[in-house]
């Protein structure tokens, strides 16, 4: 149990001190994953970026992914499950601009438009608030192979067993602190779990 996001961040970081130093890039998933990343930022003495990325989830159940959408363009798709999901070209297309859309959207929004901090031969580590289907954190695995990322380190305080061993075959690493037998919900793992706003994001940012 963690008392806040940045509490949690702050015992993320000890279990990441390896990474310490300039060489590693945390990049965090907004928006719950913001709080927790800039504490680890700032305790292992490394850069910080937000990583936008979409998962693209079937028409008919939007959690199953059968691919990710990321920054500049970058589209990861599991070509077997587009098949066996019988999604057409037309659907796939269509979440597919739907998709970048809402990325095109949200760099806008988080990062005034500049372009992703370069992740091609570098140690990234992603770190969000907690891994409960694993979905967005597949997706972010996927665009940061998509983009030549050396090492990717998916670092989160709390998630489900089932999740974390699934992106365990997916990232280099996973590090997470806490896998509950009951695991009902992240929420569910923090004593204060607000819902944060693009706001309370961006001020995160320039701080």
């Amino acid at each position: 149990m963690f008392t806040d996001r940045r509490d949690a961040g702050r015992k993320l970081a000890r279990a990441l001190i390896s990474y310490a130093g300039p060489g590693a890039l945390v990049l965090a998933l907004p928006r719950g994953g913001v709080p927790v990343a800039q504490e680890v930022a700032r305790e292992i003495g490394s850069a910080m970026d937000v990583l936008i990325v979409r998962k693209l989830g079937a028409p008919t159940n939007p959690e199953f992914a059968f691919g990710a959408v990321g920054e500049g363009g970058a589209v990861v798709l599991d070509e077997p499950t587009i098949a066996a999901l019988g999604i057409s070209d037309q659907v796939r297309d269509r979440l597919i601009t739907e998709a970048a859309t809402e990325i095109e959207h949200r760099v806008d929004v988080f990062r005034g438009g500049r372009d992703l901090t370069e992740v091609s031969g570098r140690t990234v580590i992603v770190v969000d608030d907690g891994l409960a289907t694993g979905a967005t954190a597949a997706a972010a695995v996927a665009v940061l192979r998509h983009l030549d990322a050396e090492k990717i380190v998916l670092a989160i305080p709390t998630g489900s067993a089932q999740a974390v061993q699934r992106l365990s075959s997916l990232a280099d690493e996973v590090v997470c602190l806490e896998t509950p037998r009951d695991f009902g919900s992240v929420g569910a793992q923090y004593e204060s779990f607000p819902q944060i706003s693009e706001t309370e994001v961006l001020e995160s940012m320039r701080s």
